[in-house]
């Protein structure tokens, strides 16, 4: 992503944050092991590239940000209307 479009980028980290949501749900259903929502944001940092871009302004951090959106997605809040 050479040029910021805000829009797409932030479609593009709901879209890893879901993938990370269902990957670490699925496996914590399956092994009975419990997870954190720590473990979901990792899980996103681990697959995004080094040229990533992060919030410029403010105290928020991309953590942050994927945390939120990871409650959002659990808790169904993301797709509330």
């Amino acid at each position: 992503m050479s040029t910021t479009d805000y829009e797409t980028l932030a479609r593009d980290l709901i879209s890893r944050t879901e993938a990370a949501v269902h990957d670490i749900a699925t496996l914590a259903v399956d092994t009975g092991v419990t997870f954190q929502i720590e473990d979901i944001v990792q899980k996103v940092e681990d697959g995004l590239p080094a040229s990533y871009p992060a919030p410029t302004t403010g105290g928020v951090t991309r953590r942050d940000v994927i945390a939120d959106m990871a409650r959002d997605i659990l808790s169904g809040a993301m797709y509330a209307n």
